[in-house]
């Protein structure tokens, strides 16, 4: 069984696999919550870490001795061109997602949009070739920039059942700036790489992105685990090297 991990900006990620099939997902607040984790049994014999903080090193070396643990840095293989100019300042949550999507559409343009803390815009071209991206704030991240950045504006609690264009009060235009132009900018997003790229596949994934698939108008495929699986064929990829 293969066990990946993704150490994200709040929360860490784990996927349970059976070669490529995911047989169990789960999420842990904390170092310690997942070390005691009832899920981590002998059956596992490989791991992957992924990490965009370094909260993960304690893990890393526990998990070391009980079966081969790998850590994702931008020297790991991937079953993919990458194209990025900054290649040690990519995020790992970004190639993963990528690798994730390409995984179910291989040999086509396809952009991942990954709505999490950051919204993340990440392309690979019908060559499996990564490309780049762009990122832009996440829904929470706007909503309490607004309350940061000036001295009235309330920070509001995020409700993600609004769907108006116009705010009638203050806390309605908050939600109208934050998650309905978010929506927009997604769109718009998809509407400008189709244009240049024929035939694009749009993936969805991240913990806010059941919100933007109800606002967006293009079509898309989505799937919450993307992520994982791009870090289970990458985990895979590395195993067969």
């Amino acid at each position: 069984m293969n066990l990946v991990l993704d150490f994200g900006n709040t929360r860490i990620k784990a996927g349970f696999f059976k070669g490529s099939e995911l047989l169990n997902t789960a999420v842990f607040d904390a170092q310690a919550e997942l070390l005691s984790s009832p899920l981590i049994t002998s059956e596992i014999k490989n791991c992957l870490i992924a990490s965009v903080t370094k909260d993960h090193q304690t893990v890393f070396e526990t998990l070391s001795t009980k079966f081969r643990t790998l850590l994702f840095t931008h020297n790991s293989r991937i079953p993919l061109k990458n194209s990025y100019k900054s290649a040690l300042t990519l995020g790992s949550d970004r190639i993963a997602a990528s690798v994730g999507a390409f995984s179910f559409f291989p040999n086509k343009n396809v952009l991942t949009i990954d709505a999490g803390t950051c919204l993340k815009y990440n392309f690979v071209n019908s060559r499996n070739e990564y490309l780049g991206g762009a990122i832009s704030p996440g829904l929470q991240m706007r909503l309490k920039a607004m309350h940061h950045f000036t001295s009235a504006l309330p920070l509001v609690e995020i409700d993600f059942s609004f769907d108006q264009l116009i705010g009638t009060n203050t806390q309605e235009s908050l939600f109208s700036g934050a998650l309905t132009a978010a929506a927009c900018e997604a769109d718009g997003m998809i509407d400008r790489y189709r244009k240049v790229y024929n035939e694009l596949q749009v993936v969805f994934t991240g913990g806010d992105s059941d919100y933007l698939c109800k606002q967006v108008k293009n079509r898309f495929f989505t799937n919450q685990n993307i992520l994982l699986y791009g870090l289970n064929s990458i985990l895979n990829f590395n195993l067969e090297k």
